[in-house]
């Protein structure tokens, strides 16, 4: 059975009967094929039962929670099953040491710079950002480089709000709280996208904790955030695009919300469904000769991390050619 992610939307209750898995909420009681489950994106208040939680720890499956902005919470992260003692050393060397943690963060912008330029071409933008990402060249910190970042990125949606309807440009990148309709749809697929990466993150020998970009803390899985650099243009900037451009979300599917502007539930569900297709698309991998889906590039992208790590091969970030 190819194994699916779930997403639960509605308030309800996750329990367990012997060897099943139930989701109870108004509409009644539905048994869920844990053998076919990825991870779990829950939206809505759902109670979750000790039962349900070991059942879940034994089949190494994550669950995702996010608040009632859409913004991620954290994550119940089961113990892990794949550990490697020489890996992790690695990459606290990598952190450790200024030049390689300097070389790994500049791939990431780098990843990230021309992926963004990608998006601007497919949307009919000229654009190059050569000479931003040249500037890298000569950085020695990783506050300077986080700053070419998001220069690149300023630009980057200055330039895609030409392309966008009226109504529904970026104008400036707001978050907590956003303070329009597409800065809304931005934050909630970006917080998708990286509980996502943290999923595929679970499913490696790397410890989510240790990163080079963004500075390691407490309470957030900080290598999550450095792939998803990566991500961000070709998934969710891809998505959101396409949802406003084709008038699928529409000023109706937002809400306002103390100082700032929230998707609706049901703006929720026609993104989540959009975002869930989008990661279940396949395309083919020019070196590995087939195909593969845009969730399984997260996974390929930390493998080539970690091959970077242990001294098998330099890492490349991902640049799309699809």
């Amino acid at each position: 059975m190819r194994k699916r992610s779930l997403t639960l939307l509605s308030d309800g209750t996750l329990s367990r009967r012997e060897n099943t898995l139930y989701f109870e909420n108004a509409q009644g009681r539905r048994p869920l094929a844990i053998e076919g489950i990825y991870d779990i994106y829950v939206y809505g208040h759902v109670n979750i039962t000790s039962q349900a939680l070991h059942f879940l720890a034994q089949k190494g499956i994550a669950i995702h929670f996010f608040n009632h902005y859409g913004h991620y919470d954290g994550s119940f992260y089961p113990k892990e099953s794949l550990h490697s003692g020489d890996l992790l050393i690695k990459q606290a060397k990598h952190y450790l040491d200024k030049e390689k943690r300097l070389k790994l963060a500049k791939l990431f912008v780098v990843g990230a710079g021309r992926n963004m330029e990608q998006n601007l071409k497919r949307w009919k933008v000229k654009v190059s950002f050569d000479g931003l990402l040249k500037e890298l060249e000569e950085v020695e910190k990783i506050t300077d480089i986080m700053n070419v970042e998001a220069r690149i990125r300023q630009k980057y949606y200055a330039l895609w709000d030409s392309v966008l309807p009226k109504g529904f440009k970026i104008i400036k990148r707001t978050r907590r709280p956003p303070q329009n309709e597409m800065n809304a749809l931005i934050s909630f697929l970006n917080s998708r996208l990286y509980a996502t990466i943290v999923s595929e993150l679970y499913n490696t020998q790397l410890s989510p904790t240790i990163s080079y970009l963004h500075e390691p803390g407490e309470r957030r899985f900080s290598l999550a955030l450095d792939l998803s650099e990566i991500f961000k243009p070709i998934i969710a900037d891809r998505v959101a695009n396409r949802l406003v451009r084709q008038g699928v979300i529409k000023k109706e599917h937002f809400r306002d919300d103390l100082n700032g502007v929230l998707l609706n539930d049901d703006g929720k569900r026609i993104v989540l469904r959009a975002i869930n297709e989008e990661m279940r698309k396949s395309v083919r991998h020019p070196k590995l000769k087939k195909n593969v889906t845009k969730q399984r590039l997260i996974r390929l992208e930390a493998y080539k991390l970690i091959k970077h790590l242990v001294g098998g091969q330099e890492y490349e970030p991902l640049v799309a050619w699809f």
